[in-house]
Formats: structure tokens, C-alpha cells, sequence
């Protein structure tokens, strides 16, 4: 009896001894998902659609231009995501409700295109939560997405743009209409080796509303549409 006893205290202990194993691997040497969530882009560069590619439009300027992007963009029943500056907001609420009531999706710019990289958390924080609350003001809804002015971040951006719970949004392809004031070379920046879930940054610009209709009009002989950043990012 004595001996069965021991055996059984000895089976147990084993037991015990392989379970605690078992447990410190797991912390030790996380599951596959563990390793993919720990390792996921905070970034996004590019969307996940099959057939579609997202036009960004940042607007702190430009007003007359963005009503005239909206007609086109009716006119080629397409569809756009304009990441908005709070300040310019401030100053033209009609257009921005009107970008929302043509269908448009609405991003987040920052308040007064300050350089996040160089912003604390707190300060990245103030600057996305104060555009954010204009916007909800002026058209009933929160913006999900941010895009940082010049692309310019850090993980105290990234960090305060997660805890508002939004996605911060970069590009696949940079028209740098703002710089180069020349429509063919928008249309060539914005269509050349194009692919479904890019994204394309304009701004509201005379010569890239002149490249527009024939940007729209490549994409739809390529059979891609153009649809918001979060659509494609779905």
C-alpha cells in the first residue's frame, strides 16, 4: 500500500513538474499570433483591396479647388478620403460639410500642420484630439484615420494616435503636386505602375484638378476604382 502511495505522489509530482514546463514555454516562446500582433505595421502605406485604390487629399488650403475635385469626382463616380487641417476647417465649414455629404470620407491632418515628430505625446495627443473635435462639431462624425503633415511621426505620434484609437495613414505614391506645379507630372506620379490597395497623396491643387479626370479615367481602364482609405484598409 505504502509503495502504490509513493508511485502515485511520484506520477503526481511528474505530472506537476511537465504542466509548469509547459506553462513557462508558453510565456517564454509566444504562439505564432502573439508573434504577428507583436510585430504588426503601426503604419499603413498601402490597402488591402483587390480592385481599388484611395486618392488622399490634404487639405489646408485650396478651398475653390477641393468643390472643383468633388464635381469630377462625382462626375467619374469615385470615391476619396480627404484628410483635413482643423484650422483650415475652422475657416471653411460649408466645404467641409459639403466633402462630407457628397460621401467622402474624412481624415484627420493635425490642427495646424506642426511637425509630430518633434511633438511629446501629450502634444501629438492635443493636436489630434482638437482637430477631431472640430470635425465631430461640424459634421456629427469622428475621424478613424490620421495622416501626420509632411509624414512626419514618432512613437510618441503612433502611441497618441492608438489611444484615440485611430490608424495612422502615410502613402504608397506621392504626387508632390504641392511642389511640382505640373499637371502630366501628377497624372504620370499618380498612374505609373499603379496597383489595387494603393494610396496616392494630392492636395487641392489648380494643376492636379487639371490631371484628375485622366488619373480617374486610367484607373478605370485598368479596372480599379477609386474608393476611401478605410474601405481599402478593411
Amino acid at each position: 500500500m505504502a509503495k502504490t502511495q509513493k508511485l502515485w505522489m511520484n506520477i503526481l509530482s511528474n505530472l506537476a513538474i511537465i504542466c509548469l514546463i509547459f506553462s513557462v514555454g508558453l510565456v517564454c516562446f509566444p504562439t505564432n499570433d502573439a508573434v504577428a500582433t507583436a510585430s504588426k505595421e503601426k503604419v499603413y502605406r498601402s490597402g488591402y483591396s483587390k480592385s481599388g485604390v484611395s486618392l488622399m487629399f490634404n487639405v489646408y488650403w485650396g478651398t475653390d479647388e477641393v468643390y472643383q475635385i468633388l464635381d469630377i469626382l462625382d462626375e467619374y463616380e469615385a470615391k476619396s478620403t480627404f484628410f483635413i487641417g482643423g484650422c483650415w476647417a475652422d475657416d471653411n465649414v460649408q466645404c467641409l460639410k459639403e466633402i462630407a455629404a457628397r460621401g467622402h470620407e474624412i481624415g484627420n491632418h493635425g490642427y495646424f500642420h506642426k511637425d509630430h515628430d518633434k511633438l511629446s505625446e501629450a502634444a501629438n495627443r492635443e493636436e489630434i484630439l482638437r482637430c477631431n473635435q472640430f470635425i465631430s462639431l461640424a459634421i456629427g462624425a469622428t475621424p478613424q484615420l490620421f495622416a501626420p503633415p509632411s509624414g512626419a511621426y514618432s512613437d510618441a505620434t503612433l502611441s497618441a494616435a492608438s489611444r484615440l484609437q485611430m490608424k495612422t495613414v502615410l502613402w504608397t505614391k506621392d504626387t508632390i503636386d504641392w511642389r511640382d506645379k505640373d499637371a502630366s507630372l501628377v497624372y504620370t506620379r499618380a498612374t505609373q505602375g499603379i496597383e489595387a490597395g494603393a494610396l496616392i497623396l494630392m492636395h487641392p491643387m489648380e494643376h492636379t484638378v487639371k490631371a484628375l479626370p485622366d488619373i480617374l479615367k486610367e484607373y478605370k481602364r485598368r479596372g480599379l476604382s477609386a474608393i476611401t482609405v478605410g474601405e481599402n484598409l478593411c
